[in-house]
């Protein structure tokens, strides 16, 4: 049985052989050539990783950190005041992780999905006045 580390490290250099466009017995000879074995399941955690790195040498591209984290799933109900916490924090140039913080030390909740309708206005009235301060100061500045 593989590990979930192997799992997903197979299922990378699947995705990759097709992007490339790899038929099989293209395939099975980078892995012999690169392992000695013909089948993905057989290779270890470090030589599924050799055969990764191979593969974005190759062309297929590597994964992209996203910069400002996930987005939060709320109710429709939720969503009007979400979409204008969002654009406060885009303006601010903040990722979602900063609005997860203030609302753990706001309201003592983990993520911004648990916020009851009030907190959730609450945390937009406090990155409005985040905002305002921000201009506040940076108008002096100039």
């Amino acid at each position: 049985m593989t590990s979930p580390n192997a799992k997903i490290l197979i299922g990378i250099i699947k995705a990759a052989q097709q992007y490339l466009k790899l038929d099989d017995e293209t395939y099975r000879s980078i892995l012999v050539r690169m392992t000695g074995k013909n089948s993905a399941k057989k290779l270890t955690l470090d030589e599924l990783s050799q055969v990764r790195d191979y593969l974005h040498d190759q062309g297929y591209p590597r994964k992209s950190k996203r910069k400002y984290g996930r987005r939060p799933s709320v109710p429709a109900t939720r969503e009007a005041i979400l979409s204008k916490i969002e654009a406060l924090l885009s303006d601010a140039g903040r990722p979602w992780g900063y609005a997860e913080s203030m609302a753990k030390h706001m309201f003592k909740r983990e993520k911004i999905e648990w916020l009851t309708f009030d907190e959730l206005s609450n945390l937009m009235k406090a990155l409005i006045i985040d905002a305002k301060r921000r201009a506040k100061n940076g108008s002096q500045s100039r």
